[in-house]
């Protein structure tokens, strides 16, 4: 008699990080992550690099997610992978080695859109954390992405926001960069932010139209406030560090919580729910649960581990799909622009 079990393989490689999940009936049996160091010595993420770590770690970390998960290969019901959007290196690696590996076992493709993974990243099932109800509003920032969509169902999402030219992550890192903080300077940011006085230094705000986002802007009046600081002290950056975090973060935060609320005012949508790499920074959680308080928004927070990228948000909507049978064939290929 078959197994009742449905058990998904996920694969993620869709920047610089080789994933691989696998999920037992929408539980977690396993979730690894190969991270590479390499791009911290340039500063960011080099594409021809990361496809070679991607061929180095995809065969161990999928052999390690199987065995971690106590299953054999041959017990996998179907394989997820990301097909876009990414860098292409990256992807063509993991969509060809979920090809393969589907053929070879005879078990059903199913091709997921990173974007969508980070939304449905909720619904894995996890003690302690509800799901969100439909539909809801995902806030979805990371390094390549700043979006509010609107979530009807699992596989009904309209875009109804994005950035006009950087994402938020991108924002930070660069900002990193001109305070002299390693590769990836998000979190570092994050972390002295928390020590810093966020009304130190007024920064302008961005007037961009509808649901929109632009962060070019504040990027570049960092720039020339910093430019124009050190003529005067050559050590203002050591010297404000932790209050220059404190009010870039303030900013940001202020940019993705007004829009937000511009959000919920036009669709009457009350439950929100984040994802993506920022959706870990302190600044937007606390401001987010703050917001659950104060106009009695329902909001969800993912569990750290599902907020960058990670191959289990990938198995859960491999999971959905499956029920639906919703399978590719051996002729799709990789999507670098992948429109939800």
């Amino acid at each position: 008699m078959a197994s009742q079990n449905i058990y998904i393989l996920g694969i993620e490689s869709s920047c610089d990080d080789t994933a691989a999940a696998v999920l037992c009936n929408g539980k977690i049996k396993s979730n690894i992550v190969a991270t590479q160091k390499i791009h911290e010595e340039y500063g960011g993420v080099v594409p021809e690099l990361a496809s070679r770590a991607h061929q180095q770690n995809i065969v161990p970390v999928i052999d390690q997610a199987i065995k971690k998960a106590g299953i054999t290969k041959e017990e996998l019901s179907a394989i997820a992978f990301t097909r876009g959007p990414g860098l292409m290196g990256s992807l063509l690696v993991g969509t060809s080695f979920a090809k393969s590996m589907a053929m070879a076992l005879d078990i059903p493709l199913i091709e997921v859109n990173h974007m969508q993974a980070h939304l449905l990243a909720h619904f894995i099932e996890e003690d302690g954390f509800e799901k969100p109800n439909f539909p809801f509003l995902g806030l979805t920032i990371s390094g390549g992405h700043t979006q509010i969509v609107k979530v009807t169902d699992y596989f009904t999402m309209e875009v109804i926001g994005e950035t006009l030219d950087d994402a938020v992550g991108e924002a930070y890192d660069k900002c990193g960069k001109m305070l002299n903080l390693p590769y990836p300077g998000g979190p570092l940011i994050d972390k002295y932010a928390q020590e810093g006085n966020p009304k130190a230094f007024p920064f302008p705000k961005p007037n961009v139209k509808n649901l929109d986002f632009s962060f070019s802007g504040l990027k570049t009046s960092m720039l020339y406030f910093l430019e124009r600081e050190q003529k005067l002290n050559p050590n203002f950056i050591e010297e404000n560090l932790k209050d220059i975090c404190a009010s870039f973060q303030f900013t940001v935060v202020k940019i993705l919580m007004d829009k937000l609320k511009k959000g919920v005012k036009q669709t009457g949508v009350k439950e929100i729910a984040i994802g993506g790499g920022v959706s870990a920074n302190s600044g937007v959680r606390t401001a987010l649960t703050e917001a659950q308080q104060k106009f009695g928004w329902k909001t969800y927070i993912p569990k750290f581990e599902y907020t960058t990228d990670n191959a289990a948000m990938i198995a859960i909507v491999g999971h959905h799909k499956y029920l639906k049978k919703e399978f590719s064939d051996a002729s799709i290929t990789a999507k670098a622009r992948y429109a939800l």
